[in-house]
């Protein structure tokens, strides 16, 4: 098995997992079981209820603790669920600080869930940390960021903002969905809790649907077992199998995604009809140099919107591709193209939408790892 020591490619194929010692298998085993046989009461192999442990699952989480740099990892039924795992660490009058440019299941989950417990949300443009200082008052408890953000592409200090949270007792947690653990480690940089929805590039096949929460705290890994334990949202034996398939190739995966995001990006730069185009790795990109020093790479995620600025030309590009399938999620080896106003993000007002930057007519590109000339290809017929 491999350990902290070794280098994050070796770790993503062999942390968490040795072959089973009852037949040799080098891939863990589905254990498709509800519940496990005990010799007397209290008398077990560690496992006594499936919803409590499971061997595949907890593979997956040593897996996911060793490839963020953490201690903890626990998985969920998907990223929706542990977001709600982590806000159920809160109590109603509790406040929390959040990125306001975020997946609108998120923001759905929190306004529409949460602040009916008396839990209250603050949206803040964070693309300079210090502006968390500004609403932290004694009720706030915890801090809650994407970088890069989904869909505008935003960067944020996490270690600017780790140093806010730590001086105030506050919670940080980054969702670290867009970059996965090849690019960014938030832990390393002074996260306390680190999100995935591993349907995303952790998955990487469109196969599954998963979520997945790292930590170093003891103290919140046993508040958020007991919360994975007590409310159930946990994933299954074959989930968590395919999730830790996976794993094994992210860092292969990732250089590709990386690649074609970079081509796909400065292709769209230079196309006639293109308006805006949101890509972290720019040198002009908002907040790019501390992209440059919090990450190892610039991801497969790019936005942009056309110089004819509607949505009905939005819509048309969006009728055309081929190859990018028009296709809610991010993170596969195929190719997607969204419309995050009326898809992903279609849970935020129209105005709250505008105001943040998200305009109606913005485009959300995942980029696969199919041939890059073939993907710049089927934009070209698309955009015209």
């Amino acid at each position: 098995m491999a350990s902290k020591q070794h280098k994050l490619a070796t770790r993503l194929i062999h942390a968490g997992v040795a072959p089973d010692p009852s037949t040799g298998a080098i891939m863990t085993p589905i254990f498709q079981t509800s519940t496990y046989v005990q010799a007397a009461p209290g008398d077990h192999k560690g496992y006594e209820y499936a919803r409590t442990q499971n061997p595949t699952r907890h593979a997956l989480q040593a897996a996911l603790a060793s490839i963020e740099n953490g201690r903890f990892g626990l998985c969920f039924g998907s990223g929706m669920a542990a977001t709600d795992a982590v806000a159920k660490l809160l109590s109603p009058g509790d406040e929390v600080i959040v990125s306001n440019d975020l997946y609108g299941g998120t923001y759905r989950i929190f306004t529409k869930v949460f602040a009916q417990y008396g839990i209250v949300f603050h949206f803040v443009d964070m693309s300079d940390a210090a502006n968390i200082e500004k609403y932290v008052n004694k009720q706030t408890k915890m801090v809650w960021i994407e970088t890069p953000t989904n869909p505008l592409l935003n960067i944020i200090d996490i270690e600017k903002a780790a140093s806010i949270t730590k001086a105030h007792n506050l919670i940080l947690v980054v969702d670290n969905t867009f970059a996965s653990p090849y690019l960014q480690n938030p832990l390393d940089w002074g996260a306390d809790i680190v999100l995935h929805s591993a349907t995303k590039y952790l998955g990487g096949h469109s196969d599954v649907v998963h979520g997945a929460l790292i930590m170093n705290s003891e103290a919140l890994e046993e508040k958020l077992r007991f919360i994975q334990n007590s409310c159930g949202a946990v994933p299954g034996p074959q989930d968590c199998f395919l999730v830790l398939r996976g794993i094994k190739t992210l860092h292969v995966r990732m250089q590709r995604h990386c690649e074609n995001g970079r081509k796909i990006a400065e292709y769209l730069r230079n196309h006639p009809k293109v308006g805006r185009v949101l890509w972290c790795g720019f040198e002009d990109h908002p907040n790019h140099d501390i992209a440059r020093r919090q990450m190892r790479d610039f991801g497969g995620m790019i936005s942009f919107t056309l110089k004819d600025d509607n949505i009905d030309a939005a819509l048309a590009v969006l009728k055309k591709t081929e190859l990018f399938s028009l296709a809610e999620s991010l993170g596969g080896v195929e190719s997607l193209i969204g419309h995050p106003a009326t898809m992903t993000h279609a849970s935020i007002p129209q105005e709250d939408r505008i105001a943040r930057g998200l305009s109606d007519s913005l485009i959300r590109l995942s980029v696969g790892i199919e041939d890059a000339d073939d993907l710049i290809a089927d934009l070209e017929q698309a955009i015209g």
